[in-house]
């Protein structure tokens, strides 16, 4: 799809049909557009449907370890959504990528 840097926040209202409220933070300008065209198109953005730690659902710490962001996702389309049981960031050694 591309690299949006979309963080989606926790605030889902209005987007209840394409995103949990277990997200990071707060919506940017490129998570508002993602979050639109996935309510358009029926799909659903997994990493904001479970409850985990913090530390589960970041996957890009800032150097100074002050600031986390959730911007990757996985995204299943609705109809399957239920097939979904967990999504979660698993860390691993830094290897310095934002992925």
């Amino acid at each position: 799809m591309g690299d949006f840097n979309a963080k989606i926040g926790t605030d889902n209202n209005g987007y209840e049909e394409a995103m949990g409220s277990q997200g990071v933070g707060e919506m940017n300008e490129n998570g508002e557009r993602f979050v639109d065209t996935h309510t358009l198109n029926n799909i659903t953005i997994g990493g904001s449907m479970f409850t985990h730690t913090t530390i589960h659902k970041t996957i890009w710490v800032s150097s100074d370890h002050l600031t986390e962001n959730q911007i990757d996702h996985i995204c299943i389309g609705k109809r399957f959504r239920r097939s979904l049981e967990d999504v979660r960031v698993e860390r691993r050694a830094d290897v310095a990528s934002d992925h």
